[in-house]
């Protein structure tokens, strides 16, 4: 896997009527690997993937795509799939992947060929022949996607590829993410979804308000916070909150609470000796949702969705 960077940000600013919605974001995108961009909703992502992209232009800052200080100069070498989706309703599955294919100068004949190959290991081999208007949302949607690597792209930026997927195609899709990376590209996508890139990331940034607000691996996400007891009495009750950490939380019959500094053993033993027992007990690093949480600020992600609404309403 090469280390080189695929993709670089230096201080990329946006402005839209006045307001920053891109203010200062740094990237540096190792080559081979899977990264995420996380934010919630209108955080930036999608403007700062078409700036990097150059579908648009900064107003400040610097960016290289695959070496190129001009991202045109890169296009040959990049497959793209966009937020709005669309396809030719009337094209068949397998010359919308191969005109895709086309348009990044891969020959019609050679990108027909590698179609029918794509939609078969994508499991979508009964629809070669299909019209894209009598596929479902989320075929069409994976025949885009494939649309987007048939010419074996070294740069694949996905732009929310899980939305609008169910269970089965989104399970397809983290596959075929990880095949491509196998193959030698390297993937950048955006998610607001944590579980994806939970499973799937190497790096990854956070952003939030426009942004970066973190970059790292998930586990140096995850290491934000402390590790969390998960805790079952055999008999449950609520005063047995007494013997627990002040910011222990109640779910259904367990508790959680972060690992206390000087460890756990002594407040098992209070909790055994007053008579409630374990039924359970694991100790666990928080998920990536927690972090993000952590990482944004509770108060910094309620304002934004906050503005959301009213940028909405």
């Amino acid at each position: 896997m090469s280390q080189s960077l695929a993709v670089t940000a230096d201080g990329l600013v946006k402005l839209f009527g006045g307001r920053r919605v891109v203010d200062g974001i740094d990237l540096a995108v190792p080559g081979g690997t899977i990264y995420g961009v996380l934010g919630p909703n209108g955080a930036g992502k999608t403007t700062t993937l078409r700036m990097l992209l150059g579908i648009i232009e900064s107003d400040e800052g610097r960016r290289t795509l695959l070496g190129q200080a001009h991202p045109r100069d890169a296009s040959d070498r990049v497959g793209y799939l966009p937020e709005e989706r669309g396809l030719y309703p009337a094209m068949k599955a397998r010359e919308a992947i191969a005109f895709m294919g086309a348009l990044r100068g891969l020959p019609w004949g050679t990108g027909r060929k590698r179609a029918v190959d794509l939609l078969e290991t994508a499991g979508l081999g009964h629809a070669v022949d299909t019209k894209i208007r009598k596929l479902s949302k989320g075929m069409a949607q994976l025949v885009q996607l494939l649309g987007s690597v048939v010419h074996q792209p070294d740069l694949l930026v996905l732009d929310e590829p899980f939305s609008g997927l169910d269970p089965v195609n989104q399970e397809n899709l983290e596959r075929l993410i990880r095949a491509e990376q196998a193959r030698g590209a390297t993937v950048l996508f955006s998610t607001h979804v944590m579980a994806h890139a939970e499973r799937l990331c190497d790096r990854l940034a956070i952003i939030a308000g426009g942004k970066r607000r973190f970059e790292g691996t998930v586990a140096d996400a995850r290491g934000q916070l402390p590790m969390q007891a998960h805790y079952t009495p055999e008999r449950d009750d609520p005063a047995i909150a007494a013997l627990l950490p002040a910011d222990a939380r109640h779910t259904g019959r367990e508790w959680i609470f972060p690992v206390p500094d000087d460890g756990i053993e002594a407040m098992l033993r209070r909790i055994t000796q007053s008579g409630y027992g374990v039924t359970g007990l694991s100790i666990e690093r928080p998920g990536l949702h927690d972090a993000f949480v952590k990482i944004v600020g509770e108060k910094a992600l309620a304002e934004h969705e906050a503005r959301q609404l009213a940028e909405t309403a």
